[in-house]
């Protein structure tokens, strides 16, 4: 039996035609809309939260919400919580938790101020030391967790409750460790240049439409399916937009007394972008992001694939103890010192509300490193607009506990849709 050189063209363009279909706006829009009707919704449910949260509370204080300095105190308010999610976002894409993540973040701060403060260490020793930390407390959360096999969620119970004792320890009773060095406070309380800051903007921007164009012409060059270049243009040019209207914003003159002056991107904002910007990297481009995927898809599917899964499910606990000592950083940069209850209380709650709030899912195999920036503005949009409402704490923790209510439903009613429609 032979088959003419036309039917075998036809047979493959009818297996592999979705891989290299040219497609237009309108055909890329039909199939965005059929995903998430089936239930792949994506960052879509942050976006509209946070764009609702924006119109709201700029509705109701017109005259502070969106004011220069209000927006910068935002983005400050938003750093160490959108850190410590974005750690978060490794160990839930594997289907697991981290309970001791805020604890974590307030041990590695104390760390940090008891070096410089009683051993007199420079603050890169003490950051170093800190962040080290928190890697090893990572490695023991991991340890117990892929090779012992004990669940997660009692380990991290567990390193929550004997992690404070070791802050305590640190810190004492009742006490408070100030942190004064120039480096450390200049991360949450002071301004890049103004130069500076419309460089690292207009670079940025640059450098990320020239990554989409890239891709979109190297894919395109292959005959791999693409988004439309209209699509590709859009984009960039809204991300760019954004990245440069918030510099802009940021680059007015904030300060309350015209004696002083007070413009300029905070520090921290780069530096946090950069985390952002690595961790996309990471779980988007390597190998080691997409085993990630593919174990919290289905890890035994992936153990039979020849994943290492023991050594990628340690290896989460560590990146997230890590980042959370770098949360732990910019919380003691922001206050000015570390107390006894660093890290605990509602730090913990707010990260992972970020992180799911921002679209990455509970059950695992499903997020990104962009959720934790969504999740981490929703979160402390509410905080900040509900302040400016002078609202009693209560409402702040019924609101954000009610939108972290509906942002895992959300996620189990998509995973419900998914799974009823076979993507």
């Amino acid at each position: 039996m032979s088959i003419d050189k036309g039917a075998a063209m036809k047979l493959a363009d009818s297996d592999f035609a979705a891989d290299r279909r040219a497609r237009d706006v309108r055909s890329a829009l039909g199939d965005y809309w059929i995903r998430v009707r089936s239930g792949d919704l994506g960052a879509l449910p942050a976006i509209l939260g946070l764009a609702g949260l924006v119109v709201l509370f700029t509705a109701l204080r017109p005259e502070t919400f969106l004011s220069e300095r209000n927006i910068a105190n935002l983005f400050t308010q938003a750093m160490p919580v959108t850190i410590l999610a974005l750690g978060l976002v490794f160990v839930l894409l594997l289907g697991e938790i981290d309970l001791s993540a805020g604890v974590a973040s307030g041990v590695c701060g104390g760390v940090m101020a008891s070096l410089m403060v009683d051993a007199g260490q420079p603050w890169y020793v003490a950051v170093l030391s800190a962040v080290a930390a928190g890697v090893v407390i990572g490695t023991a959360i991991g340890w117990l967790v892929a090779v012992v096999r004990i669940p997660s969620f009692v380990v991290t119970l567990a390193l929550f409750l004997g992690l404070q004792g070791i802050t305590l320890r640190l810190i004492g009773q009742g006490g408070t460790v100030p942190v004064h060095d120039d480096v450390i406070v200049a991360l949450a309380n002071k301004n890049m240049p103004v130069w500076l800051g419309w460089l690292l903007a207009v670079v940025t921007a640059a450098g990320y439409s020239a990554i989409q164009l890239w891709r979109w012409r190297s894919q395109h060059r292959r005959g791999l399916a693409s988004k439309p270049v209209q699509l590709v243009v859009a984009q960039a040019g809204v991300v760019s937009l954004a990245i440069l209207f918030g510099t802009y914003v940021l680059s007015i003159d904030r300060a309350p007394s015209p004696l002083i002056t007070l413009a300029g991107v905070p520090w921290g904002v780069p530096l946090v972008g950069v985390l952002v910007i690595v961790a996309t990297f990471v779980l988007g481009r390597t190998a080691y992001g997409r085993h990630l995927y593919a174990i919290g898809g289905n890890a035994e599917a992936a153990r039979r694939a020849g994943i290492n899964v023991t050594r990628l499910r340690m290896s989460v606990f560590m990146i997230c103890s890590g980042l959370a000592a770098v949360s732990g950083i910019f919380a003691a940069s922001r206050l000015n010192s570390v107390t006894p209850d660093a890290g605990a209380g509602n730090t913990l709650l707010f990260a992972v509300g970020a992180a799911v709030i921002g679209g990455t899912s509970l059950f695992g195999g499903r997020g990104k490193a962009r959720d934790a920036i969504l999740g981490g503005l929703v979160v402390s949009i509410i905080a900040n607009g509900l302040g400016l409402l002078g609202a009693k704490a209560y409402v702040n923790f019924l609101i954000t506990g009610a939108v972290l209510l509906l942002a895992a439903s959300i996620d189990a009613l998509a995973r419900r849709r998914r799974a009823s429609t076979g993507r």
